[in-house]
C-alpha cells in the first residue's frame, strides 16, 4: 500500500455519498450501528429490518476499519430528495437529465486514488458482506462497474452482482445488455475488457447507471444533468478507465477473454436466488480508495435494490412511450412486480384499442416487462389497490387480453426457458364510447374540504360516557 499526494486531498465534493449521508443525519434518517457487527448475515439482517425506514452506517463490521453503510434509498421520495426535487417532478427531472446530459470533466487526480494497494486481497482490504442466506459467499452488491468500448473509447456505467471468488478474481453476471455487448467487442479483438468497479458514489450516479440508453451513451453524463455540474473523473491507475474522482473505492481490472469460473447461487430482484454457473471473471490489477473511506452495499432483493432500479427504467420508459403516444401520462414499475416485471401505465384515452398498440410498445422497450396494466387518468397508479379496483371494474379477459408467447424476457425469472417468456397485457380502461356514469367513480360532495381539527371534537371518551349516562337513565 502506498499514500499519494492529491490536489483535492481532504476536500469533499458536494457530489459524493458523504454529502448524501450528512443529508440523512440531519434529518434522522441514518441509524448507526453498534461496532463489529458480522458482515456475513447479521449486517444485512440489520440493514433489512430497517429498509423502509433508514439508512445504516456500521462502524468496524467484523472489527475492519472501513464502514460499512447501506439504505440509501428507503422510498421514492428519498431519491427525489437525492436530486433536489419533489417526488411528483421525479421523473421529469430524470428525462430532462437523459435528453440533455452533461459530458464528464477530467481532472489530473481526486481523493479516491489517496491510497492505493498494488498488492491485492480483496476481504482483508475491503469489507464485503455475505447478504442473504444462500448466497455462494461475499459479494460486491453496490459497485458501479464502468467499461470502455473497446473501439470508440465510450463508456458505460451499469451494476452488476460481484462475487469475491480469491484474493484478486470476481464472478460477475453480465446480462445482454451494454457491458456484455463490449466484452464481446474485447473477445473478438483478442483481448480483456478493461474495467472499473466504482464502490461509495453519489445517489446520482446510481441512478443514472440503471438508465434505459442506448448503447455508447455514457451514463455519467446523465448524472451530470442530475447534479447540474459535470461529474469530475480521473483516469484509472492501471487502465484506461475514467472513474468519479469523489468516489469512496475503486476496484481497477479486467474481465479475461475466454475464461469462465462458478459464480452464484445469489438472492436476486425477483425474490429468488440466481443459479450457479460458469460465468465471466475479473481479475483484479489495483484497488485505490480515499483515506478513512466508506463501503456501500445493498441487500440483494431488498427495497433499495428494487428502487435503485426502479426508478430510473420508469423515466427511460415513459420517455419510449411518449414519443408515440402522448397521451401516456404517467408509468410505474410496481413493487410487486419487482419494480421490474410489472409496468402500469396512466393514458388519457381518446381511441379503443390504443391501450393493445401502448402494450406492445411497452413490451418492446424492454425485455424484462412481463405485465403490461393500462388504466385511465382517474387511477393512481402508485396504489396497488387501485390498480387492482380498474383491473375488477373495467377489465374483460374475453376482450380486453393479449398474450405474446414465445418472446425473450428476463434470466432471471425461475419460470421462463432460459429467458424465453410469455408477455401478457391487461386493458383496464374503460371504453371511450360508454355512457358518462357507466364508468363514473363515486365521490362523496366536500370529502376534500373537511376540516377535521374543527368537525371533530377533541374528548370522544367524555361524549362517549355522556351518550352511555343518558341510555342508562
Amino acid at each position: 500500500m502506498r499514500m499519494e499526494n492529491v490536489a483535492a486531498k481532504g476536500v469533499s465534493s458536494p457530489a459524493d455519498l458523504r454529502a448524501w449521508l450528512a443529508h440523512l443525519a440531519e434529518r434522522g434518517k441514518l441509524a448507526i450501528a453498534r461496532e463489529g457487527i458480522g458482515l456475513a448475515d447479521e449486517l444485512a439482517a440489520i440493514a433489512k429490518r430497517l429498509e423502509r425506514d433508514s439508512a445504516v452506517l456500521f462502524p468496524r463490521p467484523d472489527g475492519h476499519d472501513i464502514p460499512v453503510v447501506a439504505n440509501l434509498f428507503a422510498g421514492r421520495d428519498w431519491v427525489a430528495d437525492s436530486i433536489g426535487v419533489t417526488e411528483d417532478q421525479l421523473l421529469p427531472r430524470f428525462l430532462a437529465a437523459a435528453n440533455n446530459p452533461l459530458p464528464t470533466h477530467e481532472v489530473a487526480s481526486g481523493p479516491v486514488q489517496e491510497v492505493v494497494h498494488d498488492e491485492v486481497d480483496l476481504l482483508r482490504q475491503l469489507p464485503v458482506p455475505k447478504h442473504n442466506e444462500r448466497d455462494s459467499g461475499p459479494y460486491i452488491t453496490a459497485g458501479l462497474l464502468i467499461a470502455r468500448n473497446p473501439k470508440t473509447g465510450v463508456q458505460n456505467v451499469s451494476i452488476h452482482r460481484c462475487q469475491i471468488s480469491s484474493k484478486n478474481r470476481i464472478g460477475v453476471l453480465l446480462l445482454p445488455r451494454h457491458t456484455f455487448s463490449y466484452y464481446r467487442m474485447a473477445e473478438e479483438m483478442g483481448q480483456a475488457l478493461e474495467i472499473a468497479i466504482v464502490i461509495g458514489a453519489h445517489p446520482a450516479l446510481m441512478l443514472a447507471s440503471q438508465a434505459i440508453a442506448a448503447l455508447d451513451e455514457d451514463e455519467m453524463a446523465i448524472a451530470g444533468a442530475l447534479l447540474g455540474t459535470p461529474v469530475d473523473v480521473v483516469k484509472c491507475r492501471t487502465n484506461s478507465v475514467r472513474v468519479p474522482a469523489h468516489a469512496e473505492i475503486v476496484i481497477e481490472g479486467r474481465i479475461l477473454q475466454g475464461v469462465r469460473e462458478p459464480e452464484g447461487p445469489f438472492g436476486e430482484f425477483p425474490q429468488y436466488y440466481g443459479p450457479r454457473a460458469n460465468r465471466e471473471v475479473i481479475e483484479v490489477d489495483a484497488i485505490t480508495h480515499r483515506k478513512a473511506p466508506i463501503f456501500h452495499t445493498i441487500v440483494g432483493g431488498g427495497f433499495e435494490h428494487l428502487i435503485l432500479g426502479g426508478v430510473p427504467r420508469e423515466a427511460t420508459l415513459l420517455q419510449h412511450l411518449r414519443r408515440s403516444f402522448p397521451n401516456v401520462l404517467d408509468v410505474r414499475l410496481t413493487r410487486g412486480g419487482t419494480c421490474r416485471y410489472h409496468l402500469a401505465i396512466r393514458m388519457d384515452k381518446t381511441n379503443d384499442g390504443e391501450p393493445k398498440n401502448i402494450m406492445m410498445c411497452a413490451f418492446g422497450a424492454h425485455y424484462d416487462i412481463k405485465q403490461v396494466v393500462l388504466v385511465d387518468k382517474d387511477v393512481d397508479i402508485s396504489s396497488s389497490e387501485e390498480i387492482e379496483w380498474a383491473v375488477a371494474t373495467r377489465f374483460q379477459a374475453d376482450r380486453d387480453l393479449m398474450v405474446v408467447a414465445g418472446a425473450l424476457g428476463s434470466k432471471l425469472d425461475p419460470t421462463t426457458d432460459n429467458g424465453i417468456s410469455a408477455k401478457m397485457g391487461l386493458d383496464a380502461t374503460a371504453p371511450v364510447s360508454a355512457p358518462e356514469l357507466a364508468f363514473k367513480r363515486i365521490r362523496v360532495k366536500g370529502e376534500e374540504e373537511v376540516d377535521l381539527a374543527t368537525a371533530l371534537q377533541a374528548d370522544p371518551s367524555a361524549v362517549v360516557a355522556r351518550l352511555l349516562a343518558e341510555t342508562r337513565t
